[in-house]
């Protein structure tokens, strides 16, 4: 299995892998400075640690704990348990802390949606809703990610899409 001890091993992860992403799509659309880049790290990093959550029993599957072992000691849950799927109290806070941790990296990318503009604007600002829709979904499964991976129904897509939008619409003429 793929582990990693730490948080940090984990953001290092997401350095080289989602954070990169984001450098190059505010390259492609002009934006180089380090401000922009930074917001979207904490926007890329946010989707790579929701996709972790949302996967916790296919990656494991897969030979992959995302869960770093220091939280899953903190909280009292083992390897064993997460290869059993086994939903217990100690899982539940567990992912409650992972979750709220992950929103935190939300709130701090969404200040980069002010700095954009046009599509790019829309895109990331329906990426990083959706994403903290995605920890809302986890969040009303109780965390239980074994039962059922958690995903946006189509309709709920809709109306963030809408919505968001309108939103932008709106601001942009005010």
């Amino acid at each position: 299995l793929t582990r990693h001890a730490t948080f940090r091993d984990i953001e290092h992860y997401c350095e080289h892998s989602a954070n990169p992403v984001g450098h190059l799509v505010l390259y492609v659309f002009g934006h180089r400075d380090e401000e922009r880049q930074r917001l979207s790290d904490s926007t890329c990093t946010a989707l790579q640690l929701t996709n972790f959550w949302q996967d916790v029993r296919r990656d494991h599957r897969m030979g992959r704990i995302y869960i770093p072992l220091e939280d899953m000691n903190r909280f009292g849950y083992s390897e064993d348990q997460l290869a059993q799927g086994l939903f217990a109290p100690q899982f539940r806070d567990l992912m409650a802390f992972e979750v709220d941790r992950t929103r935190n990296f939300f709130q701090r990318g969404l200040k980069l949606v002010n700095k954009l503009e046009g599509r790019l604007k829309l895109d990331v600002a329906l990426f990083s809703l959706g994403g903290m829709k995605m920890l809302e979904t986890i969040e009303r499964q109780d965390y239980n990610v074994f039962s059922k991976r958690p995903e946006l129904s189509k309709a709920t897509k809709i109306r963030l899409m809408a919505s968001t939008t309108l939103r932008l619409a709106f601001l942009n003429r005010v």
